[in-house]
C-alpha cells in the first residue's frame, strides 16, 4: 500500500453544495493486481481512434482520456469521481475549514440560488445578502438551466476577483444588483449558547480538523456560564459530514473512554477497521501527545442530551448519532437522516489530480449499517408543527441512482408518499415561512428537545408515526454482524 497523507478518513464534505461523501486519503493509486480485459481496451483504443481521425474537429488526447477516467468512475455510484487540479485543491481546503468564495449556504427553490444563511463577517454579508434571498444570475449568465454545483464552482473562484449577483428579494419591488468580492472563508463548525436556565445549544455545522477543540471550547464556555447544566441539544442538522476524527471526537465527549465508535469494511484489508474512542482516533499525528477531551469537565459524560437530526444529517453526523443512540446515551430526535454510509477513498493520480472510489462501508458500534437507511430517530419531530417543510421532500442516499445497497438489509425501505402532491403543498407552505434559523426562537425541533429533556411531552410527526414503527422493529429484530 502507498503512503498516507492523512492517517485518518474523511466523512461527508460539502457545507455549501450540501454534498455528502466519505473520504480517505492516500498519496497514490494503488497498482492494479487483477489481469487487464484487452479485448475490451482494444475497443477503448478503437474509439479513440475513431474520434481522433473522424470526429467533426479535432480534440485534444488530454481530454478525451480524461474524460474516459471520469465517465469510467462516474458510472460506479454517486459518491466515487475523478478529481481534476482544481476539484481535488478545494476538496482538501474544506477539510480545513476554509474556501476561496462569498460566504454563504445555499440550496435550490424554483431552479434559482436561494441564500440559507450568509456566513457571518464574509463578503456576502457584509454585502447585505439575506436568508431567502434568490439569486437570478451570476455575472451575465442566468442560474436557471444551472445545477447546484455548476452555480457554486462559478461563485467560487480567485481570491480578490469581483462576482455580479442579481438577487430577487421577496419585499422588493426590482432585482438587487450586488457586486461582490471573493475572499478566503473560514467556516465556523461549532456554535453554542445558553437557550435557558440550565439548558444548553452545541451545533456542529460540519466536521473538519478544528472541530474537537472548537466543541471543548464550547463546552467549557457553557459550564463556565452554568456549572449545573441539566440538558444538553447536540445540533446536527443538515451537517453533511467531514473529517472522521471529528465525529470519533464529538462522540467521544460523550461516551465511555475505548469504547467502539464506527467501524468499516470493504474488499481491502486496510478498509476493514474499528474505530474507538481513544486520542490515537480523533487527534492528528501532530497533537499525538496532547489530549483535547481532558480538557473537558467530567459532568458532560452524564449530562441528559438529545440529539437533532434531519434529513440533511449525513455521512459523519450519522457515525455521531448512531454511536450515541447504540450506546443509549442521547435521545435522537427530528427526521430520518440521508442514509450516506460508505467511505471514498482518494487515490492521487499525480501531484493535484486524483480518484475519489468507494471502498468500503461504514457500521454503528451494534453492527448497523447505515447505507441507503439512515439513522431514524428514537421520538420523529417535524421541522414546524404543521409538518416537515420541504425537508421531508429532500433526496436521500436510497433515491440517488446507482447507490450502494445496504449490505445488511437488501430489501431496503421505501418512502411512499405521493410526490407530486405531497411536493406542490410542501412547497405552498414553504413560500409564507420566514427562512428556519436554527438555534432560534422560532425553532420547533429544538423546542420539542427542551420539552423531552424536562419530561414534558414532545408533539412527534404525525405523518411518520407508522414508517419509524415499521423501521425501528427492522433494526431490533438484527442480530449484530462482527466483522
Amino acid at each position: 500500500m502507498s503512503s498516507k497523507i492523512k492517517n485518518f478518513g474523511l466523512i461527508g464534505l460539502g457545507v455549501i453544495a450540501g454534498i455528502a461523501g466519505s473520504m480517505q486519503f492516500e498519496a497514490s493509486a494503488q497498482k492494479s493486481a487483477t489481469t487487464l480485459p484487452l479485448e475490451e481496451l482494444r475497443q477503448l483504443a478503437d474509439v479513440f481512434g475513431l474520434i481522433k481521425t473522424d470526429y467533426v474537429e479535432s480534440v485534444e488526447d488530454k481530454k478525451l482520456l480524461t474524460e474516459a477516467i471520469s465517465g469510467m468512475v462516474a458510472s460506479l455510484d454517486p459518491h466515487s469521481a475523478y478529481l481534476d487540479k482544481k476539484a481535488f485543491k478545494e476538496l482538501r481546503e474544506g477539510t480545513q475549514g476554509k474556501f476561496v468564495g462569498l460566504g454563504i449556504e445555499v440550496g435550490m427553490e424554483d431552479g434559482y440560488v436561494k441564500v440559507i444563511s450568509p456566513i457571518e463577517d464574509s463578503p456576502a454579508f457584509k454585502a447585505g445578502l439575506k436568508s431567502g434571498d434568490l439569486i437570478t444570475r451570476l455575472d451575465s449568465t442566468p442560474v436557471k438551466g444551472l445545477t447546484l454545483d455548476e452555480a457554486v464552482k462559478r461563485m467560487r473562484g480567485e481570491p480578490n476577483t469581483k462576482i455580479t449577483l442579481t438577487i430577487a428579494r421577496k419585499e422588493e419591488d426590482r432585482p438587487i444588483i450586488v457586486t461582490i468580492v471573493r475572499q478566503e472563508i473560514r467556516v465556523q463548525s461549532v456554535k453554542s449558547k445558553i437557550v435557558e436556565p440550565g439548558y444548553a445549544w452545541l451545533r456542529v455545522a460540519q466536521f473538519q480538523e478544528p472541530t474537537v477543540d472548537d466543541m471543548v471550547k464550547k463546552i467549557n464556555a457553557i459550564y463556565a456560564q452554568d456549572p449545573n447544566l441539566k440538558g444538553l441539544v447536540l445540533d446536527l442538522r443538515n451537517d453533511p459530514g467531514g473529517v472522521l476524527p471529528g465525529a470519533i471526537g464529538v462522540s467521544a465527549a460523550f461516551l465511555p473512554k475505548d469504547v467502539p465508535i464506527v467501524s468499516t469494511n470493504g474488499q481491502l484489508p486496510d478498509s476493514k477497521a474499528t474505530f474507538y474512542a481513544r486520542r490515537e482516533f480523533y487527534t492528528s499525528s501532530r497533537a499525538a501527545l496532547t489530549d483535547p477531551l481532558a480538557k473537558l469537565p467530567e459532568a458532560i459524560k452524564k449530562v441528559p442530551m438529545v440529539v437533532l437530526v434531519n434529513t440533511g444529517s449525513a455521512s459523519a453526523s450519522e457515525i455521531v448519532a448512531g454511536a450515541l443512540q447504540d450506546y443509549k446515551r442521547a435521545t435522537i430526535m427530528g427526521t430520518q437522516t440521508f442514509g450516506k454510509g460508505s467511505v471514498q477513498t482518494i487515490r492521487q493520480l499525480s501531484a493535484d489530480t486524483a480518484v475519489k472510489l468507494t471502498t468500503a462501508r461504514y457500521y454503528t458500534p451494534n453492527g448497523r449499517a447505515i447505507q441507503a437507511r439512515g439513522i431514524v430517530p428514537d421520538l420523529l419531530v417535524d421541522e414546524y408543527p404543521d409538518g416537515d417543510g420541504l425537508n421531508g421532500l429532500r433526496l436521500r442516499e436510497a433515491d440517488l441512482q446507482k447507490h450502494l445497497m445496504n449490505d445488511r438489509d437488501k430489501e431496503e425501505v421505501a418512502r411512499k408518499m405521493d410526490q407530486l402532491e405531497e411536493e406542490q403543498r410542501a412547497a405552498a407552505l414553504e413560500k409564507k415561512r420566514t427562512p428556519l434559523e436554527f438555534g432560534g426562537k422560532d425553532d420547533f425541533q429544538l423546542a420539542q428537545a427542551l420539552n423531552h429533556l424536562k419530561g414534558k411531552p414532545v408533539q412527534l410527526s404525525k405523518t411518520a408515526k407508522i414508517e419509524s414503527k415499521k423501521e425501528n422493529t427492522i433494526n431490533e429484530n438484527k442480530t449484530p454482524e462482527k466483522k
